[in-house]
């Protein structure tokens, strides 16, 4: 695969977590329990498509702009897009959409959810600091 470093990008983010759904082969990352990409391998478990979530109308933009971006393998042609694990799509551009993908599905979660994911607490932090800091943290991930 021409994108080793996938796995360990999206496992640093915040309340990641990963599953092999081992009926189609996928390698899954979810954050609350909503899977915003997978790494689609074949029999022989080699990735060949990297597949994650985006709004239809940037996909829908990015597959006009890339031949190595397809609508979703096996999912919501609408919602979701596959990326050829031995295409030609640049590294930062990846990197952007994969970002891109977990913030769709982290601000769809519930605001509780949310301070979950994000809410490492530090014990000296008064209840006040520590709420402030989660909503700074929220707020920068919605952009």
């Amino acid at each position: 695969m021409k994108y080793p470093w996938i796995d360990e990008f999206l496992m640093e983010k915040p309340g990641v977590t990963r599953d092999h759904q081992k009926d189609w082969n996928w390698m899954r990352y979810q954050i609350g329990g909503k899977m915003f990409a997978a790494v689609c391998m074949d029999d022989d478990n080699k990735p060949y498509y990297i597949t994650l979530k985006l709004e239809p109308m940037e996909g829908d933009f990015l597959r006009k702009q890339y031949e190595d971006i397809i609508p979703g393998y096996y999912m919501n042609k609408t919602h979701w897009n596959s990326v050829k694990a031995d295409g030609a799509v640049p590294d930062d551009l990846l990197k952007d959409i994969l970002d891109k993908a977990y913030d769709i599905v982290f601000k769809s979660l519930t605001k509780k959810k949310q301070k979950e994911i994000l809410g490492t607490r530090d014990p000296s932090m008064s209840d006040e600091e520590f709420m402030k800091n989660v909503d700074e943290r929220v707020k920068r991930l919605k952009g």
